[in-house]
């Protein structure tokens, strides 16, 4: 883990057996709370993808949307919000996909991404992969590209970037 990565995970707390016992849970809070330490987070993800060519970002509700937008701005892009159903007001792609226990479905208005545009995926944390494949899968099937999937937490020890391996898939922070 680099240096400068370091000051972020400082601000990253352990939550023992939450939400269920034997799980600890990476949580964000004491990172957000701290102007500093989430201008370095959303500098090291912009770094992180510096080489890269985006027309617009897209992440699922609502981790993910608090470090997208900052990160829109910072890389002079848009951001496009995939949300869980009955939250958006327009035309919508639906897209329902399988959980380990269940299903679940996205939504994103018709209008967000345009055929060939390339889209960076953004969320907070990348534990199974689930969600972000089915946005990705989402995006692609309006005929964009994904350009990456961008996590400032990676949980390497759940695999989840198996499921991603046909995108490239950038962590600033990971937890083997």
């Amino acid at each position: 883990m680099a240096e400068s990565n370091q000051g972020i995970e400082s601000f990253i707390r352990d939550v023992a057996d939450f939400p269920k016992p034997g799980i600890t849970f990476k949580d964000i809070t004491p990172l957000l709370a701290d102007p500093k330490a989430l201008g370095m987070a959303i500098d090291a993800m912009a770094a992180s993808v510096a080489d890269l060519e985006i027309d617009v970002i897209a992440a699922a509700e609502a981790r993910g949307f608090l470090f997208a937008v900052p990160l829109a701005l910072k890389l002079d892009v848009g951001m496009v919000p995939i949300r869980k159903p009955g939250k958006l007001p327009y035309k919508k792609h639906t897209y329902s996909y399988e959980l380990e226990y269940g299903s679940d479905t996205l939504e994103m208005h018709t209008d967000a991404v345009a055929a060939g545009q390339k889209v960076l995926v953004v969320d907070d944390l990348l534990a199974t992969g689930g969600t972000v494949e089915a946005c990705c899968k989402m995006i692609e099937d309006c005929g964009a590209e994904v350009a990456a999937c961008l996590f400032l937490i990676e949980l390497g020890f759940l695999d989840g970037k198996e499921k991603l391996a046909k995108y490239p898939t950038i962590s600033v922070l990971n937890y083997d």
